[in-house]
């Protein structure tokens, strides 16, 4: 149930109308009117009063919405993770698959245009460990609970925690070894050209 309905509910329990609440919380009518209809909300001094009058906990009169609310945000943060992750795998790939066309395209052009794809992909990187490390999750497994909407307990969060570090290792390690591949790919490639 959300809060308009709420306040309607409690307002005709106790015998209120719209105008006579609306006098006791120093509003009027037409907005006790916008919030039952949930074309408005009201404002927490507002709730406060409300949940005065009404004698109910201010938890008892927006708990559904505040339920709803945390929802819509995992979702709108779940629906950019998503959006990031795909742009930055095009990204990758483009960036695998334009290497050699553009190396021997021209060679100092090629390899300029070669390097502003690599920074926009850095770029993108970059805002998915932003994005990560504010929605504290690092491990892949964190990753996967989080892209299916899905909290870790207390002991496994501990766990993956405890693995962020050697993760990172393996992470800075493994680029490092497709760095030295991709190098030793353009010497062979320049030699050609």
């Amino acid at each position: 149930m959300e809060v308009g309905e709420k306040i309607k509910k409690y307002r005709e329990g106790i015998s209120l109308s719209q105008d006579e609440l609306a006098l006791k919380i120093f509003v009027s009518r037409q907005t006790i009117s916008n919030w039952e209809t949930n074309k408005s909300y009201p404002d927490i001094k507002s709730l406060a009063m409300l949940s005065n009058i009404f004698n109910v906990s201010l938890d008892d009169l927006v708990k559904g919405d505040v339920e709803k609310m945390r929802k819509s945000v995992t979702e709108e943060e779940l629906k950019k993770f998503n959006r990031m992750s795909v742009i930055f795998t095009i990204e990758l790939l483009f960036l695998g698959i334009s290497a050699y066309p553009l190396f021997k395209l021209t060679r100092y052009i090629g390899i300029i245009i070669w390097i502003i794809i690599w920074v926009i992909t850095l770029v993108t990187a970059l805002q998915i460990e932003r994005f990560k490390k504010n929605n504290n999750i690092q491990t892949y497994k964190e990753i996967l609970a989080f892209v299916d909407g899905k909290a870790l307990t207390h002991d496994e969060l501990e766990q993956e925690k405890g693995k962020r570090i050697y993760q990172k290792i393996l992470a800075a390690f493994l680029a490092g070894v497709v760095a030295i591949i991709i190098c030793f790919i353009v010497m062979i490639i320049m030699e050609y050209i």
